[in-house]
């Protein structure tokens, strides 16, 4: 408890009601004690996230407005209405409300667990947002396969090949390529823990695209040369993003990077996109 209230009072989108933060994580604590089942919170502009206790990556954006401020604003800022995200790695779908729910975009989203899944169904239709958004309950690879994922670790949960001593469940993997049968994404967002190289190899008939504008990726020490090297080949370059500033910056961060191969382009979506409402300000 105490890294999460270290990491909300730090947050910066909390730095101007701190106050508020901590009430907001204490209403949190007491109200799924009272009431253990799920929650409809408040997200951005209009949307809402279900959620329940224990999903830490989710509630972080009920605690803080966004969890991870730089990607999902980036994602608010860069895309708009019309254009095709791909969400792998989505969870209960944060990122794909930021899209289809804030912005209007379209979203195909991949998660691998079923129990996870079936939230991230949940989400998509409470917010209205399922004409506009496929969801499958796959992984991504660089090719069909059946791959041994772990089932007990909320948004860290990862294709496995080893001993494992807690939950696991077989999952269907396809190449980005297969689902998305010639459609090119605007922008992609990669959360695999560690296997973003082997999405990456799958996706290789639309990475040369020129409409795929941007990818964003965790940096893991397992694949991060990797993942480096793959995006190098296909000009794209790492940047981080400022969202108060509406700035891209050159560089990566030790944490997620925004690839980014039309620079001129994104530069003036972010700079021209509307501010978005969340529960303690806006962006």
């Amino acid at each position: 408890m105490l890294n999460t209230l270290r990491f909300l009072i730090k947050h910066p989108l909390n730095r101007p009601n701190r106050l508020g933060a901590l009430s907001r994580f204490m209403r949190w604590q007491f109200a799924t004690r009272i009431m253990p089942y799920p929650q409809h919170v408040p997200f951005v502009n209009d949307t809402v996230l279900i959620m329940e206790r224990g999903m830490s990556g989710a509630t972080g954006n009920w605690y803080c407005g966004l969890h991870e401020v730089a990607d999902m604003a980036f994602v608010l800022h860069a895309l708009r209405a019309g254009d095709l995200f791909a969400d792998v790695g989505a969870n209960i779908g944060s990122f794909t409300v930021l899209a289809s729910g804030g912005v209007g975009a379209r979203s195909i989203c991949l998660e691998p667990i079923a129990s996870t899944f079936a939230r991230l169904q949940r989400n998509i239709v409470c917010n209205g947002i399922d004409a506009r958004t496929m969801a499958y309950n796959v992984g991504a690879g660089s090719k069909a396969e059946q791959l041994r994922f772990t089932a007990d670790s909320d948004t860290t949960n990862r294709a496995i090949d080893g001993e494992y001593l807690g939950e696991t469940v077989e999952v269907s993997v396809h190449r980005l390529d297969d689902l998305l049968q010639g459609e090119v994404p605007f922008l992609v967002k990669i959360d695999v823990e560690g296997f973003e190289a082997e999405v990456l190899k799958g996706m290789s008939g639309f990475l040369s695209d020129p409409s795929l504008k941007s990818i964003i990726t965790e940096n893991n020490a397992s694949g991060s040369e990797s993942v480096s090297a793959i995006m190098a080949d296909h000009g794209f370059e790492a940047y981080s993003y400022d969202p108060f500033q509406r700035k891209l910056n050159l560089g990566g961060t030790g944490q997620n990077t925004i690839f980014i191969r039309d620079i001129v382009t994104l530069q003036d979506r972010v700079t021209t996109a509307p501010q978005f409402s969340l529960v303690n300000g806006a962006i």
